[in-house]
Protein backbone atom coordinates (compact mmCIF):
# COMPACT_ATOMS: atom_id res chain seq x y z
CA UNK A 1 0.00 0.00 0.00
CA UNK A 2 1.15 3.53 -0.78
CA UNK A 3 3.21 5.25 1.92
CA UNK A 4 0.98 8.27 1.40
CA UNK A 5 -1.93 6.68 3.22
CA UNK A 6 -0.68 3.72 5.20
CA UNK A 7 -0.96 5.68 8.44
CA UNK A 8 -4.60 6.65 7.86
CA UNK A 9 -7.62 4.36 8.06
CA UNK A 10 -7.84 2.30 4.91
CA UNK A 11 -9.52 -0.69 3.31
CA UNK A 12 -7.41 -3.26 1.51
CA UNK A 13 -8.86 -4.97 -1.56
CA UNK A 14 -7.26 -8.23 -2.69
CA UNK A 15 -7.59 -8.46 -6.47
CA UNK A 16 -8.35 -11.86 -7.99
CA UNK A 17 -8.67 -10.37 -11.49
CA UNK A 18 -12.31 -9.27 -11.63
CA UNK A 19 -13.36 -6.63 -14.13
CA UNK A 20 -15.25 -5.02 -11.23
CA UNK A 21 -12.39 -4.78 -8.71
CA UNK A 22 -11.72 -1.10 -9.43
CA UNK A 23 -15.41 -0.35 -8.84
CA UNK A 24 -15.13 -1.74 -5.31
CA UNK A 25 -12.29 0.71 -4.65
CA UNK A 26 -14.35 3.58 -6.01
CA UNK A 27 -17.40 2.74 -3.92
CA UNK A 28 -15.27 2.70 -0.77
CA UNK A 29 -13.68 6.02 -1.62
CA UNK A 30 -17.11 7.55 -2.22
CA UNK A 31 -17.63 7.07 1.52
CA UNK A 32 -14.45 9.14 2.10
CA UNK A 33 -12.42 6.11 3.12
CA UNK A 34 -9.12 5.42 1.38
CA UNK A 35 -8.95 2.06 -0.38
CA UNK A 36 -6.23 0.41 -2.39
CA UNK A 37 -6.07 -2.66 -4.59
CA UNK A 38 -3.20 -5.13 -4.47
CA UNK A 39 -2.91 -8.45 -6.32
CA UNK A 40 -3.74 -11.36 -4.06
CA UNK A 41 -0.33 -12.97 -4.57
CA UNK A 42 1.45 -9.84 -3.28
CA UNK A 43 -0.31 -9.89 0.09
CA UNK A 44 1.97 -10.62 3.02
CA UNK A 45 0.58 -8.62 5.94
CA UNK A 46 -2.00 -5.99 6.79
CA UNK A 47 -0.80 -2.43 6.20
CA UNK A 48 -0.73 0.10 9.00
CA UNK A 49 -4.17 1.61 9.56
CA UNK A 50 -6.04 -1.19 7.76
CA UNK A 51 -9.61 -1.44 9.07
CA UNK A 52 -10.90 -4.21 6.82
CA UNK A 53 -10.29 -6.38 3.77
CA UNK A 54 -12.45 -7.12 0.73
CA UNK A 55 -11.83 -10.13 -1.53
CA UNK A 56 -12.76 -9.38 -5.15
CA UNK A 57 -14.42 -11.50 -7.79
CA UNK A 58 -12.39 -13.35 -10.41
CA UNK A 59 -12.56 -14.87 -13.90
CA UNK A 60 -11.26 -18.06 -12.25
CA UNK A 61 -13.31 -20.82 -10.65
CA UNK A 62 -12.27 -21.90 -7.17
CA UNK A 63 -12.26 -25.40 -8.69
CA UNK A 64 -9.49 -24.53 -11.17
CA UNK A 65 -6.08 -26.04 -10.55
CA UNK A 66 -4.43 -22.62 -10.86
CA UNK A 67 -7.13 -20.68 -8.99
CA UNK A 68 -5.98 -17.92 -6.60
CA UNK A 69 -5.62 -19.43 -3.11
CA UNK A 70 -4.34 -16.79 -0.65
CA UNK A 71 -3.52 -17.50 2.98
CA UNK A 72 -6.11 -15.53 4.97
CA UNK A 73 -4.77 -16.38 8.42
CA UNK A 74 -3.30 -12.88 8.86
CA UNK A 75 -6.72 -11.34 8.13
CA UNK A 76 -9.40 -13.49 9.80
CA UNK A 77 -9.64 -12.46 13.42
CA UNK A 78 -7.54 -9.33 12.87
CA UNK A 79 -9.93 -7.16 10.81
CA UNK A 80 -13.39 -7.67 9.27
CA UNK A 81 -13.39 -9.56 5.97
CA UNK A 82 -15.90 -9.44 3.11
CA UNK A 83 -15.71 -11.84 0.16
CA UNK A 84 -17.44 -10.82 -3.07
CA UNK A 85 -18.44 -13.46 -5.67
CA UNK A 86 -15.23 -15.51 -6.10
CA UNK A 87 -14.13 -14.18 -2.72
CA UNK A 88 -17.28 -15.56 -1.11
CA UNK A 89 -16.92 -18.93 -2.83
CA UNK A 90 -13.31 -19.14 -1.70
CA UNK A 91 -14.34 -18.44 1.91
CA UNK A 92 -16.97 -21.19 1.75
CA UNK A 93 -14.51 -23.65 0.19
CA UNK A 94 -11.87 -22.89 2.84
CA UNK A 95 -14.51 -23.44 5.52
CA UNK A 96 -15.20 -26.97 4.29
CA UNK A 97 -18.17 -26.02 2.14
CA UNK A 98 -18.92 -27.24 -1.36
CA UNK A 99 -18.70 -25.09 -4.50
CA UNK A 100 -19.82 -26.59 -7.81
CA UNK A 101 -20.55 -25.48 -11.36
CA UNK A 102 -24.02 -24.00 -11.76
CA UNK A 103 -26.49 -25.74 -14.05
CA UNK A 104 -26.57 -22.47 -15.97
CA UNK A 105 -24.36 -19.41 -15.66
CA UNK A 106 -25.80 -17.03 -13.06
CA UNK A 107 -25.33 -13.72 -14.80
CA UNK A 108 -27.47 -10.59 -14.69
CA UNK A 109 -30.20 -9.21 -12.49
CA UNK A 110 -31.70 -11.15 -9.59
CA UNK A 111 -33.85 -10.21 -6.60
CA UNK A 112 -33.34 -11.02 -2.94
CA UNK A 113 -36.14 -13.31 -1.72
CA UNK A 114 -34.79 -13.66 1.83
CA UNK A 115 -33.05 -10.86 3.71
CA UNK A 116 -31.92 -11.07 7.33
CA UNK A 117 -32.07 -7.37 8.18
CA UNK A 118 -30.93 -8.12 11.72
CA UNK A 119 -27.47 -8.80 10.30
CA UNK A 120 -25.47 -5.58 10.32
CA UNK A 121 -24.22 -6.11 6.74
CA UNK A 122 -27.78 -6.02 5.38
CA UNK A 123 -29.15 -3.28 7.64
CA UNK A 124 -31.53 -1.07 5.67
CA UNK A 125 -31.81 -3.44 2.69
CA UNK A 126 -35.25 -4.55 1.54
CA UNK A 127 -36.91 -7.75 0.36
CA UNK A 128 -36.95 -7.85 -3.43
CA UNK A 129 -33.87 -5.65 -3.74
CA UNK A 130 -32.22 -6.07 -7.15
CA UNK A 131 -28.67 -7.47 -7.18
CA UNK A 132 -26.23 -8.28 -9.97
CA UNK A 133 -24.90 -11.82 -10.38
CA UNK A 134 -21.85 -12.72 -12.47
CA UNK A 135 -20.55 -16.22 -11.80
CA UNK A 136 -20.51 -19.73 -13.23
CA UNK A 137 -20.14 -21.52 -9.89
CA UNK A 138 -22.48 -21.62 -6.91
CA UNK A 139 -22.16 -22.55 -3.24
CA UNK A 140 -24.01 -25.78 -2.40
CA UNK A 141 -23.21 -25.72 1.32
CA UNK A 142 -21.25 -23.41 3.60
CA UNK A 143 -19.52 -25.78 6.00
CA UNK A 144 -19.79 -25.55 9.78
CA UNK A 145 -19.99 -22.20 11.54
CA UNK A 146 -21.33 -20.25 8.55
CA UNK A 147 -24.99 -19.25 8.14
CA UNK A 148 -26.99 -17.76 5.26
CA UNK A 149 -28.19 -14.16 5.56
CA UNK A 150 -29.83 -13.66 2.16
CA UNK A 151 -31.03 -15.66 -0.85
CA UNK A 152 -32.45 -15.22 -4.34
CA UNK A 153 -34.83 -17.45 -6.26
CA UNK A 154 -31.90 -19.39 -7.76
CA UNK A 155 -29.15 -18.93 -5.18
CA UNK A 156 -29.67 -20.25 -1.65
CA UNK A 157 -26.48 -18.72 -0.28
CA UNK A 158 -26.48 -15.29 -1.92
CA UNK A 159 -24.97 -13.99 1.32
CA UNK A 160 -23.62 -15.55 4.51
CA UNK A 161 -21.61 -14.84 7.63
CA UNK A 162 -19.38 -16.69 10.07
CA UNK A 163 -21.03 -17.10 13.46
CA UNK A 164 -18.99 -15.25 16.06
CA UNK A 165 -16.47 -13.88 13.56
CA UNK A 166 -16.30 -10.73 11.46
CA UNK A 167 -16.41 -12.64 8.18
CA UNK A 168 -19.06 -12.21 5.46
CA UNK A 169 -19.50 -13.43 1.91
CA UNK A 170 -21.88 -12.40 -0.88
CA UNK A 171 -22.21 -14.02 -4.31
CA UNK A 172 -23.54 -10.86 -5.97
CA UNK A 173 -21.70 -7.64 -6.82
CA UNK A 174 -22.77 -4.70 -4.62
CA UNK A 175 -20.27 -2.39 -6.32
CA UNK A 176 -22.05 -2.28 -9.70
CA UNK A 177 -24.86 0.10 -10.59
CA UNK A 178 -27.34 -2.74 -11.16
CA UNK A 179 -27.25 -3.76 -7.47
CA UNK A 180 -29.68 -1.05 -6.41
CA UNK A 181 -28.95 -1.24 -2.68
CA UNK A 182 -25.30 -2.14 -3.09
CA UNK A 183 -24.13 1.23 -1.69
CA UNK A 184 -26.09 0.50 1.49
CA UNK A 185 -24.33 -2.84 1.96
CA UNK A 186 -20.90 -1.31 1.32
CA UNK A 187 -21.55 1.53 3.77
CA UNK A 188 -22.68 -0.99 6.37
CA UNK A 189 -19.45 -2.92 5.98
CA UNK A 190 -17.09 0.06 5.86
CA UNK A 191 -18.64 2.31 8.50
CA UNK A 192 -20.53 0.01 10.88
CA UNK A 193 -18.52 -3.21 10.71
CA UNK A 194 -15.01 -1.88 10.02
CA UNK A 195 -15.58 1.25 12.10
CA UNK A 196 -14.14 3.69 9.57
CA UNK A 197 -14.80 7.39 10.20
CA UNK A 198 -14.84 8.51 6.56
CA UNK A 199 -12.36 11.36 6.90
CA UNK A 200 -10.31 10.89 3.71
CA UNK A 201 -10.91 14.06 1.67
CA UNK A 202 -9.30 15.88 -1.27
CA UNK A 203 -7.81 18.41 1.16
CA UNK A 204 -6.01 15.89 3.32
CA UNK A 205 -4.96 13.92 0.22
CA UNK A 206 -3.29 17.07 -1.12
CA UNK A 207 -1.59 17.80 2.20
CA UNK A 208 -0.33 14.23 2.59
CA UNK A 209 0.87 14.12 -1.02
CA UNK A 210 2.78 17.39 -0.76
CA UNK A 211 4.49 16.18 2.42
CA UNK A 212 5.39 12.87 0.77
CA UNK A 213 6.72 14.59 -2.36
CA UNK A 214 9.00 16.82 -0.28
CA UNK A 215 10.38 13.74 1.44
CA UNK A 216 10.71 11.66 -1.72
CA UNK A 217 12.35 14.30 -3.94
CA UNK A 218 14.52 15.95 -1.32
CA UNK A 219 15.75 19.51 -0.93
CA UNK A 220 17.91 19.85 -4.06
CA UNK A 221 16.65 17.59 -6.87
CA UNK A 222 14.76 19.02 -9.82
CA UNK A 223 11.73 17.55 -11.59
CA UNK A 224 10.66 17.90 -15.20
CA UNK A 225 7.01 17.23 -15.91
CA UNK A 226 5.13 16.85 -19.16
CA UNK A 227 2.12 19.12 -19.26
CA UNK A 228 -0.70 18.23 -21.62
CA UNK A 229 -3.15 20.96 -20.75
CA UNK A 230 -5.43 18.34 -19.24
CA UNK A 231 -6.69 17.95 -15.70
CA UNK A 232 -4.29 15.20 -14.61
CA UNK A 233 -0.99 16.82 -15.56
CA UNK A 234 -2.21 20.20 -14.32
CA UNK A 235 -3.10 18.91 -10.86
CA UNK A 236 0.11 16.86 -10.69
CA UNK A 237 2.17 19.93 -11.59
CA UNK A 238 0.52 22.10 -8.93
CA UNK A 239 1.11 19.44 -6.26
CA UNK A 240 4.77 19.22 -7.27
CA UNK A 241 5.11 23.01 -7.42
CA UNK A 242 3.75 23.34 -3.90
CA UNK A 243 6.24 20.69 -2.77
CA UNK A 244 9.44 21.89 -4.49
CA UNK A 245 8.71 25.34 -5.93
CA UNK A 246 10.82 26.52 -8.85
CA UNK A 247 12.77 23.26 -8.94
CA UNK A 248 9.85 22.00 -11.06
CA UNK A 249 10.37 22.50 -14.80
CA UNK A 250 7.25 21.87 -16.90
CA UNK A 251 7.46 20.98 -20.56
CA UNK A 252 4.58 20.98 -23.00
CA UNK A 253 5.28 18.98 -26.13
CA UNK A 254 3.47 19.62 -29.38
CA UNK A 255 3.44 16.08 -30.76
CA UNK A 256 1.66 17.15 -33.93
CA UNK A 257 -1.41 15.24 -32.75
CA UNK A 258 -3.05 17.93 -30.64
CA UNK A 259 -6.39 19.60 -31.23
CA UNK A 260 -6.60 22.68 -33.41
CA UNK A 261 -4.65 25.62 -31.85
CA UNK A 262 -4.15 23.62 -28.65
CA UNK A 263 -0.41 24.25 -28.34
CA UNK A 264 -0.88 28.03 -28.21
CA UNK A 265 -4.03 27.86 -26.06
CA UNK A 266 -2.45 25.62 -23.43
CA UNK A 267 0.69 27.73 -23.09
CA UNK A 268 -1.48 30.80 -22.69
CA UNK A 269 -3.57 29.09 -20.00
CA UNK A 270 -0.52 28.38 -17.84
CA UNK A 271 1.01 31.86 -18.10
CA UNK A 272 0.03 33.06 -14.62
CA UNK A 273 0.39 29.83 -12.63
CA UNK A 274 4.11 30.08 -11.90
CA UNK A 275 4.84 26.61 -13.28
CA UNK A 276 7.95 27.46 -15.32
CA UNK A 277 6.54 26.07 -18.58
CA UNK A 278 8.53 25.56 -21.78
CA UNK A 279 6.89 24.63 -25.07
CA UNK A 280 8.57 22.23 -27.52
CA UNK A 281 7.39 21.64 -31.08
CA UNK A 282 8.18 18.05 -32.06
CA UNK A 283 5.35 17.12 -34.41
CA UNK A 284 7.64 16.04 -37.26
CA UNK A 285 9.39 13.48 -35.01
CA UNK A 286 6.10 11.89 -33.99
CA UNK A 287 4.65 11.78 -37.49
CA UNK A 288 7.86 10.24 -38.82
CA UNK A 289 7.70 7.52 -36.11
CA UNK A 290 4.07 6.79 -37.06
CA UNK A 291 4.78 6.37 -40.77
CA UNK A 292 3.34 3.10 -42.14
CA UNK A 293 2.00 2.03 -38.72
CA UNK A 294 -1.63 0.89 -38.57
CA UNK A 295 -1.79 -1.34 -35.46
CA UNK A 296 -3.16 0.66 -32.48
CA UNK A 297 -0.71 -0.78 -29.96
CA UNK A 298 2.27 -0.12 -32.25
CA UNK A 299 1.10 3.46 -32.72
CA UNK A 300 0.75 3.98 -28.95
CA UNK A 301 4.21 2.56 -28.33
CA UNK A 302 5.77 4.66 -31.09
CA UNK A 303 4.20 7.81 -29.63
CA UNK A 304 5.36 6.81 -26.16
CA UNK A 305 8.89 6.13 -27.39
CA UNK A 306 9.25 9.52 -29.08
CA UNK A 307 7.68 11.20 -26.05
CA UNK A 308 10.42 9.70 -23.87
CA UNK A 309 13.13 10.67 -26.37
CA UNK A 310 11.94 14.28 -26.40
CA UNK A 311 11.91 14.35 -22.63
CA UNK A 312 15.33 12.79 -22.42
CA UNK A 313 16.70 15.58 -24.58
CA UNK A 314 14.78 18.21 -22.59
CA UNK A 315 16.01 16.83 -19.28
CA UNK A 316 19.61 17.36 -20.37
CA UNK A 317 18.87 21.07 -20.64
CA UNK A 318 17.84 21.22 -16.98
CA UNK A 319 20.89 20.82 -14.79
CA UNK A 320 20.18 18.66 -11.77
CA UNK A 321 16.96 17.16 -13.17
CA UNK A 322 16.68 13.77 -11.49
CA UNK A 323 12.95 13.13 -11.78
CA UNK A 324 10.26 12.87 -14.44
CA UNK A 325 6.85 13.90 -13.13
CA UNK A 326 3.78 12.34 -14.74
CA UNK A 327 0.03 12.72 -14.42
CA UNK A 328 -0.64 8.98 -14.36
CA UNK A 329 -3.93 8.16 -12.61
CA UNK A 330 -5.41 4.92 -11.31
CA UNK A 331 -7.43 3.95 -14.43
CA UNK A 332 -4.22 4.28 -16.51
CA UNK A 333 -2.52 1.80 -14.20
CA UNK A 334 -5.47 -0.58 -14.05
CA UNK A 335 -6.00 -0.67 -17.83
CA UNK A 336 -2.30 -1.02 -18.58
CA UNK A 337 -1.14 -3.63 -16.11
CA UNK A 338 -4.31 -4.60 -14.25
CA UNK A 339 -4.82 -3.45 -10.69
CA UNK A 340 -1.22 -2.58 -9.74
CA UNK A 341 0.10 -5.68 -11.46
CA UNK A 342 -2.62 -8.14 -10.58
CA UNK A 343 -3.98 -10.97 -12.71
CA UNK A 344 -6.61 -8.96 -14.62
CA UNK A 345 -6.27 -8.74 -18.38
CA UNK A 346 -4.50 -5.78 -19.99
CA UNK A 347 -6.92 -3.62 -22.00
CA UNK A 348 -4.42 -1.27 -23.63
CA UNK A 349 -1.05 0.31 -23.00
CA UNK A 350 -0.77 3.91 -21.85
CA UNK A 351 2.06 6.14 -23.01
CA UNK A 352 2.89 7.26 -19.46
CA UNK A 353 2.69 3.91 -17.69
CA UNK A 354 5.28 1.18 -17.40
CA UNK A 355 8.57 2.86 -16.58
CA UNK A 356 11.37 4.34 -18.65
CA UNK A 357 14.05 2.81 -20.88
CA UNK A 358 17.40 2.02 -19.32
CA UNK A 359 19.18 4.87 -21.08
CA UNK A 360 16.96 7.46 -19.43
CA UNK A 361 18.26 8.06 -15.94
CA UNK A 362 15.31 10.05 -14.59
CA UNK A 363 13.33 8.56 -11.73
CA UNK A 364 9.54 8.71 -12.08
CA UNK A 365 7.27 10.53 -9.64
CA UNK A 366 3.48 10.15 -10.05
CA UNK A 367 1.49 12.13 -7.44
CA UNK A 368 -1.91 10.97 -8.77
CA UNK A 369 -1.15 7.32 -9.47
CA UNK A 370 -3.65 6.00 -6.92
CA UNK A 371 -6.69 8.23 -7.51
CA UNK A 372 -9.49 8.33 -10.07
CA UNK A 373 -10.39 11.14 -12.47
CA UNK A 374 -13.25 12.58 -10.40
CA UNK A 375 -10.99 12.53 -7.35
CA UNK A 376 -8.30 14.39 -9.32
CA UNK A 377 -10.81 17.15 -10.06
CA UNK A 378 -11.77 17.40 -6.39
CA UNK A 379 -8.09 17.60 -5.39
CA UNK A 380 -7.58 20.31 -8.03
CA UNK A 381 -10.47 22.31 -6.60
CA UNK A 382 -8.98 21.98 -3.11
CA UNK A 383 -5.70 23.34 -4.52
CA UNK A 384 -7.47 26.39 -5.97
CA UNK A 385 -6.96 25.55 -9.64
CA UNK A 386 -9.33 27.53 -11.84
CA UNK A 387 -12.52 25.80 -12.94
CA UNK A 388 -11.85 26.26 -16.66
CA UNK A 389 -8.83 23.95 -16.41
CA UNK A 390 -10.51 21.39 -14.16
CA UNK A 391 -13.59 21.19 -16.39
CA UNK A 392 -11.63 20.22 -19.51
CA UNK A 393 -12.60 16.91 -21.03
CA UNK A 394 -10.01 14.13 -20.84
CA UNK A 395 -7.84 13.90 -23.93
CA UNK A 396 -5.74 10.78 -24.61
CA UNK A 397 -1.97 11.04 -24.24
CA UNK A 398 -1.41 9.77 -27.83
CA UNK A 399 -3.81 12.50 -28.97
CA UNK A 400 -5.38 12.28 -32.40
CA UNK A 401 -2.96 9.47 -33.21
CA UNK A 402 -5.44 6.98 -31.78
CA UNK A 403 -8.47 8.79 -33.19
CA UNK A 404 -7.20 8.35 -36.73
CA UNK A 405 -7.84 4.69 -37.47
CA UNK A 406 -5.07 3.26 -39.59
CA UNK A 407 -1.94 5.12 -40.65
CA UNK A 408 -1.49 8.68 -39.35
CA UNK A 409 -0.51 11.40 -41.83
CA UNK A 410 -0.26 15.16 -41.61
CA UNK A 411 -3.27 15.56 -43.93
CA UNK A 412 -5.40 13.21 -41.83
CA UNK A 413 -4.44 15.16 -38.73
CA UNK A 414 -5.48 18.40 -40.41
CA UNK A 415 -8.87 16.98 -41.38
CA UNK A 416 -9.57 15.58 -37.94
CA UNK A 417 -8.50 18.80 -36.21
CA UNK A 418 -11.08 20.70 -38.22
CA UNK A 419 -13.80 18.14 -37.50
CA UNK A 420 -12.96 18.00 -33.81
CA UNK A 421 -12.97 21.79 -33.47
CA UNK A 422 -16.46 22.04 -34.96
CA UNK A 423 -17.75 19.31 -32.63
CA UNK A 424 -16.16 20.60 -29.40
CA UNK A 425 -16.95 24.26 -30.07
CA UNK A 426 -20.48 23.22 -30.99
CA UNK A 427 -20.89 21.51 -27.61
CA UNK A 428 -19.68 24.66 -25.86
CA UNK A 429 -21.92 26.98 -27.89
CA UNK A 430 -24.96 24.77 -27.20
CA UNK A 431 -24.25 24.63 -23.45
CA UNK A 432 -23.67 20.88 -23.63
CA UNK A 433 -19.92 20.69 -22.96
CA UNK A 434 -20.22 20.38 -19.17
CA UNK A 435 -22.92 17.71 -19.50
CA UNK A 436 -20.48 15.45 -21.36
CA UNK A 437 -17.54 13.72 -19.65
CA UNK A 438 -15.49 13.25 -22.82
CA UNK A 439 -16.07 13.96 -26.48
CA UNK A 440 -14.10 13.70 -29.68
CA UNK A 441 -14.15 12.74 -33.33
CA UNK A 442 -12.67 9.67 -35.03
CA UNK A 443 -11.43 9.62 -38.61
CA UNK A 444 -12.43 6.26 -40.04
CA UNK A 445 -10.49 4.28 -42.66
CA UNK A 446 -13.67 4.30 -44.72
CA UNK A 447 -14.71 6.28 -47.75
CA UNK A 448 -18.27 6.49 -48.92
CA UNK A 449 -20.23 7.81 -51.86
CA UNK A 450 -21.92 11.18 -51.50
CA UNK A 451 -23.43 13.94 -53.59
CA UNK A 452 -22.43 17.60 -53.27
CA UNK A 453 -24.16 19.91 -55.67
CA UNK A 454 -24.44 17.97 -58.87
CA UNK A 455 -21.22 16.04 -58.32
CA UNK A 456 -20.61 12.56 -56.98
CA UNK A 457 -18.09 12.42 -54.12
CA UNK A 458 -16.12 9.57 -52.60
CA UNK A 459 -14.70 10.89 -49.37
CA UNK A 460 -14.03 10.20 -45.70
CA UNK A 461 -16.45 9.24 -42.95
CA UNK A 462 -16.02 10.48 -39.38
CA UNK A 463 -17.58 9.21 -36.15
CA UNK A 464 -18.50 11.52 -33.30
CA UNK A 465 -18.17 10.14 -29.77
CA UNK A 466 -19.54 11.68 -26.55
CA UNK A 467 -19.92 9.84 -23.26
CA UNK A 468 -21.04 10.41 -19.69
CA UNK A 469 -18.94 8.93 -16.89
CA UNK A 470 -17.35 9.67 -13.53
CA UNK A 471 -13.95 8.05 -13.90
CA UNK A 472 -13.61 6.55 -17.38
CA UNK A 473 -13.75 2.97 -16.09
CA UNK A 474 -17.35 2.69 -17.27
CA UNK A 475 -19.21 5.08 -19.56
CA UNK A 476 -22.54 5.51 -21.34
CA UNK A 477 -23.05 7.31 -24.64
CA UNK A 478 -24.41 10.82 -24.30
CA UNK A 479 -27.96 11.34 -25.51
CA UNK A 480 -27.24 14.58 -27.35
CA UNK A 481 -30.24 16.35 -28.93
CA UNK A 482 -30.98 15.34 -32.51
CA UNK A 483 -31.12 19.00 -33.52
CA UNK A 484 -27.59 19.54 -32.21
CA UNK A 485 -26.23 16.44 -33.98
CA UNK A 486 -27.93 17.51 -37.21
CA UNK A 487 -26.34 20.96 -37.06
CA UNK A 488 -22.86 19.63 -36.23
CA UNK A 489 -23.07 17.05 -39.00
CA UNK A 490 -24.12 19.69 -41.49
CA UNK A 491 -21.34 22.07 -40.41
CA UNK A 492 -18.67 19.37 -40.67
CA UNK A 493 -19.69 18.22 -44.13
CA UNK A 494 -20.00 21.77 -45.45
CA UNK A 495 -16.82 23.18 -43.88
CA UNK A 496 -14.29 20.32 -43.83
CA UNK A 497 -13.05 19.40 -47.28
CA UNK A 498 -12.62 15.63 -47.59
CA UNK A 499 -15.52 14.56 -45.34
CA UNK A 500 -18.95 13.65 -46.69
CA UNK A 501 -20.43 11.45 -43.97
CA UNK A 502 -20.85 11.81 -40.17
CA UNK A 503 -22.03 9.06 -37.80
CA UNK A 504 -22.66 9.12 -34.04
CA UNK A 505 -21.31 6.34 -31.79
CA UNK A 506 -23.96 4.96 -29.38
CA UNK A 507 -21.80 2.27 -27.75
CA UNK A 508 -21.25 2.10 -24.00
CA UNK A 509 -18.17 1.01 -22.03
CA UNK A 510 -18.14 -1.90 -21.51
CA UNK A 511 -18.28 -3.61 -23.95
CA UNK A 512 -16.74 -0.84 -26.07
CA UNK A 513 -13.96 1.48 -24.94
CA UNK A 514 -14.26 5.26 -25.05
CA UNK A 515 -11.54 5.62 -27.66
CA UNK A 516 -11.72 3.55 -30.85
CA UNK A 517 -8.07 2.50 -30.62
Amino acid sequence: MSDLHKRTENILILDFGSQYTQLIARRVREINVYSEIIPWHNFTSLPEGCKGVILSGSPYSVRDDDAPMPDLSAIIGAVPLLGVCYGAQYLALQNGGNVAASDSREYGRANLTVVNTEDVLLKGMTLGSQVWMSHGDTILNLGEGYEAICSTGDVNFAGFRAVGKDVWGIQFHPEVFHSTEGPTLIRNFILDICGCKGEWTPDNFAEATIRALKEEIGAEDKVILGLSGGVDSTVASVLLHKAIGDRLHCIFVDNGLLRKNEFEDVLSGYEHMGLNVKGIRAGDQFLQALENLTDPELKRKAIGRVFVEVFDEASKQVEGANWLGQGTIYPDVIESVSATGGPSATIKSHHNVGGLPDYMTLKVVEPLRLIFKDEVRRVGKALGIKASLLARHPFPGPGLGIRILGEVTAEKVRVLQEVDAIFINGLKDAGLYDEVWQAGAMLLPVQSVGVMGDERTYENAVALRAVTSTDGMTADWSHLPYEFLAKVSNDIINKVRGVNRVVYDISSKPPSTIEWE
